[in-house]
């Protein structure tokens, strides 16, 4: 019984490392228009991958549950579950940042021509995320809060682009597939999971709503969002997180 909860994390892994062969065997299609530029479809297989990691996102908030179910809390789980976490939530949305800037760049002039040094910027993401687990790994304190985003949070951020591009809320593909807007994402998700903002963990210490407004705040909006906005409202939830997080700071443990 007490293995239990590790093969959730293994699950968890399975889902990540699936997501990066749908990411990576892309295939995609390159249409000419008449002006001469190039336009490239998103690869359906992109879409896969964030499903992928969606799963993922769910097993990993699951194992602690049966981890806690089974009293099977243990170091060899804590360290398996930050390994799953840097393929699931790290290494496939850097591929998905890095499919997108290829994307980006191909839609450009001589785009076909890009030196894969404008596309590596992509594999800071899983750098800042796995220091971001080394760290939560070495501090007993991150209990009822963190210090910086936590890796699976910034991972759904960009999981959720590829499926905001294929519904195209808002006719905003042209925004979301642009190489400028990319880079920024990136140092900024980055920055984000290795700063100390301190920010909240989804942990109801007690019952009162006095302690647990920012939270309770965060999952009335987040349903008001993703009735409205559908996958949009992953960017949007998570900017409501750390808005929130810093305006109700001094009640995070």
């Amino acid at each position: 019984m007490k293995q239990i909860p590790n093969l959730f994390t293994l699950l968890n892994l399975v889902f990540g490392c699936l997501a990066i062969i749908f990411i990576l065997q892309t295939g995609e299609t390159l249409v000419t228009q008449s002006e001469g530029t190039w336009i490239a479809q998103l690869p359906e297989k992109i879409w896969w991958g964030s499903i992928c990691i969606g799963i993922a996102a769910i097993i990993d908030f699951l194992d602690g549950f049966v981890a806690r179910l089974f009293k099977a809390e243990s170091i060899l789980g804590k360290e398996l579950d930050s390994l799953a976490d840097i393929v699931s939530f790290g290494v496939a949305p850097g591929m998905i940042l890095y499919q997108l800037l290829r994307i980006s760049y191909i839609r450009e002039e001589s785009g076909l021509d890009t030196t894969i040094w404008a596309l590596l910027p992509a594999l800071l993401f899983p750098c800042a995320g796995a220091y971001r687990l080394a760290r939560f790994n070495i501090d007993s304190n991150q209990q009822l809060g963190f210090q910086g985003v936590p890796i699976p949070a910034a991972g759904l951020v960009v999981a959720s682009l590829p499926l905001i591009l294929f519904y195209n809320y808002f006719d905003i593909t042209y925004i979301i597939i642009n190489k400028w807007l990319l880079y920024a994402i990136i140092i900024i998700l980055s920055y984000l999971m290795i700063s100390k903002l301190p920010l909240m963990a989804l942990k109801f210490k007690d019952f009162t709503v006095q302690n647990n407004m920012a939270k309770i705040v965060l999952v009335v909006l987040s349903v008001v969002a993703a009735i409205f906005l559908q996958w949009l409202a992953v960017p949007v939830i998570f900017i409501l997180y750390l808005v929130l997080s810093l305006t109700f700071k001094n009640k995070i443990a």
